[in-house]
Parts: C-alpha cells; structure tokens; sequence
C-alpha cells in the first residue's frame, strides 16, 4: 500500500503503480501472511476431536481430514456461526455440482476442447465489430463553440452576432442548467495567447462562446448535437464548430482543434485549396463526421493597388515610393522608418509611430488621396495615389499555415455518434481518390488522433503479445517445463474472449483503456491456472491418473480461483460504472477486466483440467516416493 501510494502521488504510469502494487503483495504475502495464518488457525488441530460445549467445521484437502473447534458460549458469535455453516454448506453443495459437470467434460474431453476453441474464436469476432476510439470521451460539462462570420466581418458587427448566438444558447440548454458564458472576440492582442491558440482565429470576425454547465446536467453531447443543428439553421452565413473543452480531449488531440486533420501540403495553394474544398465535401457525406472545414478560407476581402510604373517614372517616382507611402499612412512609420522617443525622467525609450487614424481612411476616395512622397528630393511634389494607380477588388486567404516549413491547407472534422476507428476507414479512401488530383510536387498526410491510435494501438499489441511470451518463460523457468506452462496459458483464450463480450454486451468500443484492461487480465487468468496446473501435478506424483488428478485439483481449487476472480471483478465494478466527474476515461478498463475474468474463470475451471487430461494421458503412474508423501502431509491447507 505504502508503494502504491508513492506511484501515485508521483503520477507515475497504471502499469508501474501495478508493478508495485504486485511486489507489495508479494512481500506481504511471504511475510505477513503466514504469520496471521499461525495465529489465526492455532486452535485448528487434525484427526477427531471430543464434542461437548463446541462448534466442529470439517473439511477435507490433500487426503488429510480437519476439523475446526470453535467454541460457541459467546452469544454474539453464534449469528456468524450459524451463517458460516449456512455458507459452508451451500458451498459444498455448489462443489459437488462442479464436480459432476467437470466429470462430464473429462468423459468427452476432445469434443469439449474443440467446442470451447471455436466459442472462443467465434468471440473474437467481435473485435471487429466494437469499434475503435483512442480513449473514451469524458463528460466534463464544458462546451467550447466556435464561430465565424464572414471574413472580413468587424468586430462590432461580430459582438451582435455573439450576442445573438448566445441568446440561441441559454434558450437551448436552459438557464438553470448553465453556469457562466464567456465570449472571447476577435484576436488576442498577446502574440503569445494567439501563438498557442488552437482555435483557428483568423481574424475580427471569429470567437469563442466557452459555457460551463452545472452539476447534474443533462449529457453535454445532447447539448451539443441540439445546438449544432439550431446554430446552423438561424445563421446559415456563419461557420460553427466545437472544440475540445476539457483538458483531456485536448490533450488527446495534441493542440489540434478536432479528432482528423487531413492535411494538404505543397505551394500550389491555389490548386490544394481546390482538393481540399472537393475533399470536405466528401468527408461532410461519411456517417459520424461532424464539424467538417477547410480551417484557411480564401475569403478576405483585399484592396489590390496596381501601380501606374509608366506615370510614376515620368515626375520621378518608383513603384517602392508609391508602396512606402501607403504602408506609411495605413500602418504607421515603425516598419519603414521606426522612430524612438527616450523619456529624461525615467530613461526609457518608447516606440513612435504615426499613422492615419481609421475613421478618417473610410473610403476608397480617402484611399486615393493618400499623398505620395519621393525619396529624391523635388520629385513628384503634390501627387496622390488616385493619379498613379488603379484600386480593384479581389478576395485573398487572411492567414497562411505552415508545418515544416511548407505550407499547408488542413481539412478538419469530428465525430459524433460512432467510432472514430470506423469513420477513418470510410475516410481513407477518399483521402487516396484525391491524392490522385493533387497538383505536382504537393501530397496528403492525415494527422491527429488517426495516427496517435495506430500507433498506440501497435505498441499496447505488442505489449500483449509479449507479457504472454514473458509470463510463459517465466513459468517454463519454475516449472522446469515446457508443456505444463503451455497448459497454463490455455486459459488466455477465454481472457482474450471474455474482453470482447463484456466490451460488446455494454456497448463500449475498443480503446487504450481496454487494451490496458486486457493485459491486466494476463496475469489474472495465469495466475488461477497455475493453481489447478500445480496441484494436478502434485496429485500424479502421487500417483493419480491424469484425469483424477484434473477432477481432484479443480474440486480442491476451487474456492481459491473463485476468491481471486471474485475479489478483482468486484473491485472492478466501480471502475466499470464510470461513475464521478471523468468516470468515462476508465469505464472500458473495468468493464474489460471483467468480462476477461468471468470467462477466464470458466476457462480455468474447465478447459484447463480438460487440457491437461488431454496432455497427460499418455503419462503412467507413479508411485509416490517418501518425500512427497511426506510433503503432502505436511503442506499448510489453503482456503
């Protein structure tokens, strides 16, 4: 406990707080364990013992009969005594019901196997059913909406639209349900805030309605779908989209605003801006994508200034004296020219600029008038911009992306109401069909979640695949063996199956959490058969045939497998229910577990005796030697 709880409060990883917690036991197990078993089990004595005055519990393991005295003057004990016997008694009668139904399946070992092999196959099945998420999503009663107006929209004309999108969401969700809305407008003025934004500001006419939901809301994805279609409806000339509230989603998606990104990338943006608008509208036909957008738009209104170089050069001007003087009085005197003003009182210099203030550049007539300095002296005296260049029109992208360097178009989207596994595999196809009309020199990379979960996916895999490898090397190592740790992993199958039902009967998909949760049950599962495996063993030794000593050790060992299966399922069914605020991230790992373990369990108690008969049938009798006789006799009974 005490190493369990440094892991986590070092916030070490699940597996390594596993790994301790397991050596914690085992030293416990080796050390206080066997102290408590001395002291509670002092009055424990063998053979008959004389009646009068005493409870007797009798039970029978290794050939040896024991009887437990327990004394019954105390009034209080004599509640619990009486629904241990109740207990002790339908147990038994549980027992000798599992030893008649293992005795049938040993009569027809070969047809039970292969029964078992293929139900378990089968099983397995439906892996490819379930689904594929990365992790779940957690309901962290956050909603993060983001709009945007027309490019090119003012920030005054945006805060109207907010205000009436926010009156669309408190009618919506409810006002008793919400607990605070905040609207963030336009572009941060910190280039920092705007450098680590994931949100997709391009300009004034974007924002952010962050709204936080009371405890006991209704499911936030409820909200969500609600809003989206009754957003998209009322402004049909406004982009919405939902980001990543939480913080987990937004770690999971590694800074990226939605789930997929399919990214373009080349300098043709022209000809990738037109793959990309083709791409989206195809995605936006897939079931389960939802907020599908080219993140640039190319919808900027410009003002396109085309210099008169003929004129210009006959009063003696320059295409760099015309663009001078417009940067000049458009956006001040820092970038051409910066000037520096240093306060005496206090030594500090400060940054001058001067510029035209924006009411009085209202028009394109006060664009015109814009006068036009030389940098030779004398040249060109009184000219404006209206008499040396012509001012058009034209539409342009307000902000370019780059990744790597290169420049890049990104066609974003989400998923809602299916699995996200499922949607990249309708997706990928028509990622290839557009790699097809690509301009030259430009190509297609699909990033986010998409290649995270392959990824994750392939190592958590390999991980499995390998913790089986270990744990069978680990047992050929103790037992000296080959064939019976190879009959002690017959149990996995069950596990492997066990995780696909107990996934599919509750409707979760597969994800890393429930990968974690099937490597989990490895060690379970092992563990149970190694009981049933070690005591059929001992039993040959001494000289049982194979089928008895199966039947012997899965009576004998039967209420040990049952206590470990049972005390980790019931452990795991708080973890299952997803209960608590973030609930939903561990869900798939208990629910893996336990239906891992249910059929782990079965598999233990049944395939594992009938594959060992079926292993150990050739195998004569022994006689038992002193020694093991002995050591029998002499072995400290187990519950």
């Amino acid at each position: 406990f005490f190493l369990t709880g440094v892991a986590r409060h070092l916030f070490v990883p699940l597996a390594e707080a596993v790994v301790f917690a397991m050596l914690a036991s085992y030293v416990l197990s080796r050390t206080l364990i066997p102290t408590l078993v001395l002291w509670f089990y002092r009055n424990v004595q063998h053979g008959h013992l004389p009646e009068g005055g005493t409870e007797e519990a009798e039970w029978q393991t290794g050939g040896t009969i024991v009887r437990r005295r327990e004394a019954t003057g105390s009034i209080w004990m004599r509640p619990f005594s009486a629904i241990h016997r109740r207990f002790e008694a339908g147990f038994g009668r549980f027992r000798d019901g599992y030893r008649d139904l293992l005795a049938t399946l040993l009569e027809h070992q070969r047809a039970f196997a292969l029964t078992f092999l293929l139900l378990c196959g089968a099983s397995a099945l439906l892996y490819f059913r379930l689904g594929e998420d990365f992790f779940p999503a957690v309901d962290g009663g956050q909603i993060r909406l983001h709009l945007r107006a027309r490019t090119g929209t003012r920030i005054e004309e945006t805060v109207r639209l907010v205000d009436q999108v926010e009156a669309v969401v408190r009618e919506e969700i409810g006002s008793d349900e919400i607990s605070g809305i905040l609207d963030n407008i336009g572009i941060p003025n910190s280039g920092i805030s705007l450098s680590y934004s994931n949100n997709g500001l391009i300009g004034t006419g974007d924002a952010d309605v962050l709204i936080s939901l009371r405890s006991g809301h209704r499911p936030t994805e409820e909200h969500v779908r609600r809003l989206r279609l009754r957003l998209s409806r009322e402004f049909p000339g406004t982009l919405f989209y939902f980001l990543p509230a939480d913080i987990v989603s937004q770690t999971i998606n590694f800074g990226l605003p939605a789930p997929f990104d399919v990214q373009i990338v080349g300098r043709d943006q022209a000809g990738n801006r037109a793959v990309a608008a083709a791409l989206a509208a195809k995605i936006r036909q897939v079931p389960g994508t939802v907020d599908v957008r080219v993140q640039q738009p190319a919808d900027q209104p410009r003002f396109h200034v085309e210099v008169d170089r003929a004129k210009a050069a006959e009063i003696g001007l320059t295409e760099r004296d015309v663009a001078n003087s417009v940067l000049l009085s458009l956006n001040g005197s820092g970038q051409v020219s910066p000037s520096y003003w240093l306060n005496p009182k206090v030594g500090i210099q400060y940054l001058v600029n001067v510029r035209a203030p924006d009411y009085v550049m209202d028009s394109l007539d006060a664009l015109g008038s814009i006068p036009i300095n030389a940098s030779v002296a004398g040249a060109g005296d009184g000219q404006v911009l209206a008499n040396l260049a012509t001012v058009t029109r034209t539409n342009a992208a307000p902000v370019v992306t780059h990744y790597n360097v290169m420049p890049v178009i990104d066609v974003f989207g989400g998923v809602d109401g299916r699995d996200l596994g499922g949607v990249l595999r309708e997706i990928e196809p028509l990622v290839e069909q557009a790699r097809k009309d690509l301009p030259r020199g430009s190509f297609i990379v699909m990033r986010g979640q998409a290649d995270t979960m392959r990824s994750s996916y392939r190592g958590l895999m390999i991980g499995l695949v390998g913790a089986i490898v270990l744990v069978y090397l680990l047992l050929v190592v103790n037992f000296q063996s080959w064939l019976d740790p190879f009959i002690i992993i017959m149990a996995l199958p069950g596990a492997v199956a066990g995780v696909a039902w107990g996934l599919w009967v509750t409707g979760t998909p597969l994800s890393v959490p429930a990968l974690m949760g099937a490597i989990m049950c490895v060690g379970v599962a092992t563990a149970n058969s190694v009981l049933i495996v070690s005591f059929a063993r001992e039993a040959m030794n001494l000289g049982e045939t194979a089928l008895a000593a199966a039947l012997k050790a899965g009576s004998t060992r039967l209420r040990a497998v049952l206590m470990t299966a049972l005390a980790m399922t019931l452990g795991m069914v708080p973890m299952s229910l997803g209960l608590g605020e973030g609930g939903e991230q561990n869900a798939p790992l208990g629910r893996a577990v336990i239906g891992g373990l249910v059929l782990a369990t079965v598999a233990t108690l049944f395939f594992v005796p009938v594959v060992f008969t079926l292993v150990h049938r050739q195998r004569r009798t022994k006689e038992p030697t002193a020694d093991l006789m002995s050591e029998s006799v002499h072995e400290p009974l187990s519950p």
